[in-house]
């Protein structure tokens, strides 16, 4: 369902597009990865109605926020997960992206935040490299 703040809600999970940036957010956190795949990619299948996947490449920034000790959860496992989920909906493939973060910090509320962004080449030259 879609709400005037621009976020399209779905359970536990929210998206919404600005200026060609994809945010997603999940609220809650499990020790198990996997529960999110299908958790996102359910969201994109039955309530997303924005942009379609495109090609390019990517940014994907992944933060978990947690409150009190860390969870036992491995952030590339988390990674995967997600990556997996919004294949096909924020980009055709995950061979598209081309910067990866992903980092845990303590936070006011357990959840996970993701954001899409497509790049250029200049944003993945460091400077003083050429790409080619």
């Amino acid at each position: 369902m879609d709400d005037t703040d621009g976020w399209t809600h779905h359970g536990k999970v929210r998206a919404r597009e600005d200026g060609g940036v994809l945010e997603i957010v999940v609220d809650g956190l499990t020790t198990q990865a996997k529960y999110y795949k299908p958790l996102i990619y359910e969201f994109f299948r039955k309530a997303w109605r924005g942009s379609r996947p495109t090609w390019g490449e990517f940014s994907v920034e992944i933060r978990m926020e947690y409150v009190g000790d860390p969870p036992w959860l491995d952030l590339d496992n988390l990674a995967k997960a997600i990556l997996d989920a919004i294949k096909g909906y924020a980009f055709h493939d995950d061979a598209q992206v081309a910067r990866l973060l992903v980092e845990r910090h303590e936070g006011e509320r357990e959840r996970i935040t993701v954001t899409v962004r497509k790049v250029s080449e200049a944003a993945l030259t460091r400077p003083g490299e050429v790409r080619g």
